[in-house]
């Protein structure tokens, strides 16, 4: 973190993750002395997808610097859904195996639905199985999106105790703002989820004490919709054009998030930078997800994970 009496506090996303990862490895090590259990992370990815082929590297280099068990299942395009749908059933039932994952997007000729609800609930890492939705909507241990999940983590090393203050959730996705919204309302806070049809948004904004914008649109929260002193949790990930009008002449471009940072950081308390925010924190979670599985999956009470 760093600190400037004129600028919101940067909240280090990327070191926070580190120290996840090392946390996960050390738990994850002693599972393996202790019960003879390494932690098996299984990721699936059908085509060739520039993106989805770098993102699956990094899962799997990071997944094995954390001396966890990494499986990588490499597809080609013309893979049938049926031949998907038997391979999910054989990691389903493979010991070694704790965690399952499937990089979407995947061909349009495979249902996306059929192929995650297919995986067993247990081994759903990334949290979107039905099941895992609902054990959080009522409150029951289950497995979270590895976003939110990374989000939560940033604000209770932040701010500590959540509960009572007022939390905006921009984006009602399945993947981010719906399980952030749950696991907001678990920390007692008291929650509004915003969305394209929303009235005045920037109005509501003004009233969050934390905001987390999760809308995949570029730096579309301005600095006047913050509260002073409001902690904001930037989930957007968004290429624009560079500011340099050569390199963007070139086709060069720039990561932003969905709040205008420069805006945002002189008026709210704590902000997540993009890059270097809540990105890494994805990876970090899916880790910590896969050793949470091995330990339900053995009757062996996980060690904490948080800071």
């Amino acid at each position: 973190m760093t600190a400037d009496p004129a600028r919101a506090t940067l909240i280090d996303g990327k070191a926070f993750a580190a120290g996840l990862v090392e946390r996960v490895a050390a738990a994850s090590a002693r599972l393996e002395s202790a019960h003879g259990v390494k932690p098996g992370l299984a990721v699936v990815i059908v085509g060739e997808d520039p993106a989805s082929q770098i993102y699956v590297r990094n899962k799997g280099e990071t997944t094995e610097r954390a001396g966890l068990r990494s499986d990588i299942h490499r597809l080609p395009d013309s893979t049938t859904q049926a031949d998907l749908l038997a391979l999910i059933a054989a990691l389903n039932a493979d010991a070694g195996i704790h965690g399952i994952l499937v990089q979407l997007p995947l061909p349009a000729h495979i249902d996306d639905a059929a192929v995650l609800g297919a995986i067993d609930p247990d081994k759903d890492v990334d949290g979107f199985h039905v099941v895992n939705a609902g054990r959080l909507a009522v409150g029951l241990p289950g497995l979270v999106p590895c976003t939110p999940l990374g989000c939560l983590m940033l604000l209770k090393a932040e701010l500590g105790d959540l509960s009572g203050l007022n939390a905006v959730v921009i984006g009602r996705s399945n993947i981010v703002g719906k399980p952030m919204a749950q696991l907001l309302l678990g920390e007692s806070c008291t929650v509004t989820v915003a969305h394209s049809r929303t009235r005045d948004l920037p109005a509501l904004c003004r009233t969050a004490d934390i905001l987390v914008a999760a809308v995949g649109r570029p730096e579309m929260v301005r600095g006047d919709w913050i509260r002073p002193g409001a902690t904001v949790i930037d989930v957007g990930i968004n290429r624009v054009p560079s500011r340099d009008p050569v390199k963007a002449a070139e086709g060069k471009t720039r990561l932003v998030g969905d709040v205008a940072f420069e805006e945002a950081a002189v008026v709210a308390g704590r902000i997540t930078p993009v890059p270097g925010g809540v990105g890494p924190m994805t990876i970090a979670c899916l880790l910590a997800n896969t050793y949470t599985a091995a330990c339900r999956i053995a009757g062996v009470a996980p060690d904490p994970l948080d800071a």
